[in-house]
């Protein structure tokens, strides 16, 4: 074919050139690397020379062009570095490699080579591999013996499949690709644009009248030492100038006669055969036309088993009670065995849960940079699929693909539930507040100030009354407002109760008004408050947020040891959790934990000295859980959620995803939450989560009000005593004073025989107290010395 191709454009050649008149001749491609055959070629008058090379010839063809200025016109792997009198056909694959790796995201593959052409590329993306940190296999092929190569693949393979390598680059000669892939390699397309090429070159020379005969200068490569030939140079000038569109695209070439300005198209092998998916160039570089690389194609899997890695944590993955009575899924319960079981029926594959060996989510080593947990089975091809409560994060996305969330949690804290606070004293006054209190006590005096003031400066609060006084009457205006009055009178309607006395005048009502409405709402909301604050036992957390554990010392807080909350806080730029993180990663002893239950059990055994930060998922089941000990406090630290995990590129990602959607849509996700969060609670409906408790009322939590009946009692008594004690001595002084008065003068003492009676806060006419044997018994017991 490659034969063919040549003769055509030869005998085209030939047929020009003899119709310029011009004696031109064109020899058979050379075949044999041998330098006195090119030598041989080269005396018998050759213009330039098309042909292949491979890695023993290729040294002694470049050296006898460059040295005899003979064009090479090859389609040949392309050399590195910038050869002159070389005529590369062959686009550089470099580029476009780099490209399709990275478009795919692959960090992990087997590189298959066999010449100096494939371990120069393999150079090149071994560089790339140690900047972006590639896990590259590279495996020689070309030092197979070709007695036992098929049994070597077949080795090659086996070893291949059995480290889960299941990405390969093959950059082998064409007889090696068509032993491994059984399929031949064509290079008839670059042979016939490569002719086309030396008779578009050879056209323009002739059009430019460039006289390029070998009757002069015709070169001697015998001579010592060997004599270029004059025209070579015009030759190739006129060969890196060509540009044309031929078989495999636009042809153009560099100063240094490499192609430029090429495009490769990316094929993907399909069931149905190569599909194109897109192009890379040297401008847009990798170019993506079909948008469905990865289809919903689970053809295949209903006879294959799928391995599930999970982890055990409650509740999502639990071994059962009597589970050495079972075998393979069924020794295991809980929320993601339910969910893997759904999917698995949705996706219509048959699967086998797989719990991960170290017991871990999911992290790379600092320094190995070697994935561990259910994220490194996944990416070593132990796993197929992970169904856990594996957080979606941005370092694990660019080595694995999620699934949509199918759960939406945040980082919380969980404490040791503090000691319920036993009811103050005087936790009566709790409904309002202390600054309320106050604001009450100054309105009730302001109020009373008020309607004292009004009722004096009011004439329609003076009234006039009649009284009989033996045979006197008297007529007197009083006013019963005043202040001590005026007191009780917003006393008796704070309290709800009233009194004997009220507002006469239109301005002391209005003020009457609004104090009573003014206690209507106080007192309705008191008693609206009162129920719920006496009736609640209350527990005081010594923390309330993610603020409240960083500004303090007494409290140590801490993460899982390996997991996506951890990177959570060591990659945070705020300065809040920035600030948590340095605490975190210098605290003595450590405050990191294994797994999930050392720290639970170490909040547990802390007595309220450790916090624990984790999901809040985790959180408010482990809340459900006896004995009831932890509590979550304060609001979620961040937004993310659980997906299911599957490899890059792997066939199951859109089945999966599509799963997880109709699910949720279904409702079943929701209810899976509800069956093994709250169903299967052990601390009632309130559970660990309820901060406060319905109880019936104890003394303790109404002890303040006896305390103020018993003061008020008890000094009403001393009041009395003191009232009685006053009124006394005041009685054996007037007593006194009138016995003196008598023996002055007795006519006048009948009449004194009324007595003036001691009035408080309004005037009021009263009989004068004559009981004159108490008064004097009184009177006589104070006077005793």
């Amino acid at each position: 074919m490659c034969l063919s191709s040549i003769k055509l454009f030869t005998n085209e050649i030939l047929k020009f050139m003899q119709d310029s008149h011009n004696v031109l001749l064109f020899y058979q491609i050379l075949i044999d690397s041998l330098f006195f055959s090119v030598c041989s070629q080269f005396s018998r008058g050759v213009y330039a020379i098309f042909g292949f090379y491979d890695k023993k010839s290729v040294n002694t063809i470049t050296s006898f062009c460059g040295t005899l200025h003979v064009s090479f016109i090859t389609p040949s792997f392309p050399l590195d570095g910038n050869q002159q009198f070389i005529i590369q056909m062959r686009p550089d694959i470099k580029g476009p490699l780099l490209s399709l790796i990275e478009y795919y995201k692959w960090d992990k593959f087997a590189y298959l080579y066999d010449s100096d052409r494939g371990l120069t590329t393999l150079q090149v993306v071994l560089d790339t591999a140690a900047e972006k940190k590639w896990q590259v296999t590279a495996i020689n092929v070309g030092n197979m013996k070709d007695e036992r190569k098929d049994e070597a693949y077949r080795s090659l393979f086996q070893d291949l499949e059995n480290k889960k390598e299941r990405r390969v680059i093959l950059d082998c000669e064409q007889d090696k690709v068509k032993d491994i892939m059984e399929q031949v390699y064509k290079s008839i397309s670059l042979t016939y644009d490569a002719v086309q090429v030396m008779t578009e070159a050879f056209r323009y020379l002739h059009k430019q009248r460039i006289d390029i005969s070998r009757r002069a200068n015709n070169g001697d490569c015998l001579a010592n030492p060997a004599v270029p030939w004059a025209q070579g140079v015009e030759i190739e000038r006129a060969l890196k100038q060509v540009r044309v569109d031929g078989l495999t695209g636009n042809i153009q070439f560099d100063q240094y006669g490499k192609r430029v300005n090429y495009t490769v198209n990316v094929m993907e092998l399909k069931s149905n055969g190569p599909v194109k998916i897109g192009y890379w160039n040297e401008v847009d570089k990798m170019v993506v036309t079909k948008s469905d690389l990865f289809p919903n194609d689970t053809m295949g899997l209903e006879n294959k088993t799928v391995i599930v890695t999970t982890i055990l944590e409650a509740p999502y993955v639990m071994l059962k009670k009597n589970a050495d009575l079972f075998v393979d899924n069924e020794r295991y319960e809980g929320y993601c065995v339910d969910l893997a079981a759904e999917i698995a029926k949705h996706c219509g594959f048959k699967y086998q849960l797989k719990i991960v060996g170290d017991g871990k989510y999911g992290a790379r080593d600092a320094e190995t940079k070697i994935w561990n947990g259910m994220v490194g089975e996944l990416v070593y091809g132990k796993a197929d699929i992970a169904v856990a409560p594996l957080t979606i994060t941005l370092v694990r996305e660019e080595v694995i693909d999620f699934s949509k969330p199918f759960m939406s949690l945040g980082i919380s804290i969980m404490i040791k539930k503090p000691q319920k606070s036993k009811p103050g004293v005087f936790s009566f006054l709790d409904p309002l507040a202390y600054e309320i209190w106050m604001c009450i006590v100054f309105a009730y005096i302001g109020v009373s100030v008020v309607l004292f003031l009004v009722s004096r400066f009011s004439p329609y609060e003076w009234h006039t009354e009649e009284y009989e006084d033996g045979q006197i009457q008297t007529n007197e205006s009083t006013n019963e407002f005043g202040i001590f009055n005026s007191l009780w009178f917003s006393l008796g309607a704070f309290m709800r109760q009233g009194c004997d006395i009220s507002p006469r005048s239109l301005s002391g009502r209005i003020v009457g008004g609004v104090w009573w409405f003014f206690t209507l709402i106080i007192i309705s909301s008191y008693t609206a408050n009162l129920a719920a604050f006496l009736t609640v036992e209350r527990m005081v957390s010594p923390i309330e947020s993610a603020e409240d554990l960083a500004k303090q010392s007494e409290i140590a807080y801490g993460t899982l040891d390996s997991g996506s909350t951890k990177e959570f806080f060591r990659r945070s730029k705020i300065a809040l959790f920035d600030k948590m993180w340095t605490y975190m990663k210098s605290a003595e002893p450590s405050v990191f934990v294994k797994t999930t239950a050392e720290g639970v059990m170490r909040v547990r055994k802390s007595k309220g000295k450790y916090a624990y930060l984790l999901e809040s998922t985790m959180n408010e089941y482990i809340e459900q859980r006896k004995p009831c000990d932890t509590m979550k406090v304060g609001g979620n630290l961040d937004s993310k959620g659980y997906g299911i995990a599957t490899p890059k590129g792997s066939s199951l990602r859109n089945a999966v995803n599509l799963a997880v959607l109709k699910l949720n849509e279904q409702g079943l996700l929701d209810k899976l939450k509800n069956k093994w969060w709250y169903d299967k609670g052990e601390c009632g409906s309130g559970g660990g989560d309820s901060k406060e408790k319905t109880s019936a009322l104890s003394l303790s939590n109404v002890a303040g009000v006896f305390y103020i009946l018993v003061g008020g009692l008890g000094l009403a008594m001393l009041v009395a005593l003191v009232e009685f004690c006053y009124k006394s001595r005041a009685e054996a002084k007037r007593m006194k004073v009138a016995k003196n008065a008598q023996n002055i003068n007795p006519t006048s003492s009948q009449n004194s025989q009324n007595f003036a009676t001691y009035k408080e806060g309004y005037n009021d006419t009263r009989p004068s107290f004559q009981s004159v044997p108490c008064t004097l018994l009184l009177a006589s017991i104070c006077s005793i010395p």
